[in-house]
């Protein structure tokens, strides 16, 4: 089973993600995570990666094609796979069928996660994170007891330069303006698609999902 959560940036594709695999036993790929962690770990592709990612621009897909094919290959035995950030582009869309194809296997769904531009502002912009214990929050719907102040360890929390209201508000552009068309590829070349309506409590979307691989 190879299944791709597409989305806007916020639209909960990580959290889903997650869940499905440990539910169907597969592998989750986030591009997002691999990412940060290679920009945590202060390598150059960390380096190169970040400074796209704080401006809210796209990873250029020579550094989202290798990181994807090298994962893929290690992890080859498992079930199959989870995308929930990649491919972003009509380019990386081509490039995952190929690797797919020289696996052997293919896309089983595209799952479009659907939600507001303004819902996914304040779900981005609020977010507050811990640099201590890694405890995320969220100062509208998820605000710590002290505000500024980390509920389990007390560090003081921060907020990532990419989820800044204005690079957030630059995100949703750039996803409207080159991801979206994905759908057109995905559509055009047949992949089977569903849509969901990504405003709800996690437990209803999962249920959804569920559902939709069950059946």
């Amino acid at each position: 089973m190879n299944v791709i959560l597409f989305g806007p940036p916020g639209a909960g594709k990580g959290t889903q993600g997650e869940l499905l695999a440990d539910r169907f036993d597969l592998k989750r790929l986030s591009t997002g995570d691999l990412l940060r962690e290679a920009r945590r770990a202060g390598t150059e592709l960390g380096r190169r990666a970040q400074q796209y990612m704080d401006a809210g621009e796209l990873v250029p897909d020579a550094v989202i094609l290798g990181i994807v094919r090298e994962v893929m290959e290690a992890e080859a035995q498992r079930n199959g796979f989870i995308f929930d950030g990649f491919p972003r582009t009509e380019a990386q869309a081509a490039a995952l069928a190929d690797m797919l194809r020289e696996m052997g296997t293919s896309l089983n769904a595209v799952v479009v996660l659907d939600i507001e531009d303004e819902t996914l502002v304040r779900r981005l912009a609020g977010r507050l994170s811990c640099p201590g214990c890694g405890a995320v929050y969220n100062r509208y719907s998820e605000p710590p007891r002290v505000a500024g102040i980390c509920d389990l360890c007390g560090a003081e929390l921060v907020q990532r330069a990419d989820d800044r209201e204005e690079t957030v508000r630059r995100r949703l552009e750039v996803y409207r303006e080159q991801t979206a068309p994905v759908l057109d590829w995905y559509e055009r070349n047949g992949a089977p698609m569903e849509h969901l309506d990504g405003d709800r409590p996690v437990r209803a979307i999962q249920t959804d999902l569920v559902a939709l691989f069950d059946g």
